[in-house]
């Protein structure tokens, strides 16, 4: 049956239209399909990539009550070798020369309820054999929830203390120069401070730095405690560790850049600490101990009386292969100032300095190497205080307290 008359054009337009949008629309389709599973696939490649470099095989495996995973490693094949400069290299278990001097009984405790010991939640179901060395494992999801994949574990930012109040880096610290120093000693209040929002930071922490001819930061071995979500995917204060060797153009936390030598099979960078400190009642504490081997040349981390965890190889380094120019002890927080105003992630305890033992937090035992290679306490320091009336710090001879809430009626 033919078509209506004046009708036959119309259809024909239909049909063609109808065909158009059949053939293009599918095809469109496609190719963002296509895309997007090119991508899926490029990413998925390169996050498996990362994970067969940051997880090496693993000789025993340990599911920790808090969800990290602990892979006992075979301590020859840990990541530090894969730094080219350590290819051929030969672990040194202990240190040639070790400064005397570690425990300060002596010393102006601020705190006589403070526990320095150190336990990690995964210890409640294993430990790793003699031979290898405890690392947190990397997870599909960590690297999924990254900014990025390739820099997931990296700094982001210069974090040396500075006096710049503008920064996104707050700081309340003491610092130690106009000497030459070969190692440092600070023991570190443990504490949960509450942290805003997922991209900041709250830390505990040394710095050793070592600076060029013309002030500017080169090297740098830090440690100590911190909250960190974007790099542990949770809110436990945790070990820590870094280096550089460029001023921050490179290096990174824990074991996720080779270079540090782990000796220790007992404690894992990266997993988290038990117990806290509890407001007005029992203070949890970490001693953190680096010096110099003046035979070997490494820079050996000790914690509390008993881990000696291991070294940066002198190598790594160029400054710092000699000396370091400085010694920084202190808190870091991130302020990225959401909706115009000073963030609300606390510093140490939450707490401002003023409220003193077993509120605020503290640093005690501070204590240097000098030139002479002779351990004593803080001489030529001052202090670096960027925004006072939201985290603040009062120093006594060998020790401080420090801290704040951030946001407040006198932190707006």
């Amino acid at each position: 049956m033919a078509p209506p008359c004046g009708s036959g054009r119309r259809w024909m337009r239909a049909v063609k239209l109808t065909l158009f949008l059949f053939f293009l629309i599918p095809m469109s389709s496609v190719g963002i399909r296509n895309t997007n599973t090119i991508f899926d696939k490029k990413k998925k490649l390169e996050i498996q990539r990362q994970l067969k470099r940051l997880n090496k095989p693993a000789l025993k495996t340990i599911k920790s009550p808090d969800g990290d995973i602990i892979d006992c490693v075979d301590i020859k094949k840990q990541p530090a070798f894969d730094h080219p400069l350590l290819k051929n290299h030969t672990i040194q278990m202990r240190p040639s020369f070790y400064p005397k001097g570690l425990l300060f009984k002596e010393s102006n405790n601020v705190s006589s309820n403070s526990k320095p010991k150190i336990t990690q939640p995964w210890h409640l179901n294993g430990r790793c054999p003699e031979g290898t060395i405890p690392i947190r494992r990397t997870k599909e999801e960590d690297l999924l929830r990254a900014s990025s994949v390739a820099n997931y574990g990296r700094q982001k930012y210069n974090s040396i203390p500075n006096d710049n109040n503008n920064a996104i880096h707050e700081y309340a610290t003491l610092i130690e120069e106009g000497d030459t120093y070969y190692g440092m000693n600070a023991e570190i209040n443990v504490w949960n401070p509450q942290v805003q929002e997922q991209d900041e930071f709250s830390l505990a922490q040394f710095w050793l730095a070592a600076a060029d001819n013309n002030g500017v930061i080169r090297d740098t071995i830090e440690g100590g405690v911190m909250v960190y979500y974007e790099l542990h995917q949770d809110y436990r204060t945790r070990l820590f560790t870094f280096w550089t060797n460029n001023g921050y153009q490179s290096g990174c936390y824990n074991l996720q850049c080779p270079g540090f030598v782990q000796t220790d099979n007992r404690l894992a960078f990266g997993a988290s600490f038990e117990p806290y400190s509890d407001y007005g009642g029992d203070q949890s504490s970490v001693n953190f101990f680096i010096f110099k081997d003046n035979v070997q040349g490494h820079w050996w981390l000790q914690l509390g009386d008993d881990f000696l965890m291991g070294y940066w190889p002198s190598s790594i380094f160029s400054i710092l292969a000699n000396s370091a120019t400085s010694v920084t002890w202190g808190g870091e927080v991130t302020n990225y100032q959401r909706g115009g105003q000073h963030t609300t992630t606390q510093m140490g305890s939450g707490h401002f300095a003023e409220e003193g033992p077993s509120r605020a937090s503290f640093f005690q035992n501070l204590k240097v190497i000098d030139h002479e290679l002779v351990l004593r306490g803080p001489r030529d320091n001052r202090e670096i205080v960027t925004h006072p009336t939201c985290y603040n710090l009062l120093k006594g001879d060998d020790f401080f307290y420090y801290g704040g809430p951030g946001r407040s009626p006198i932190c707006p």
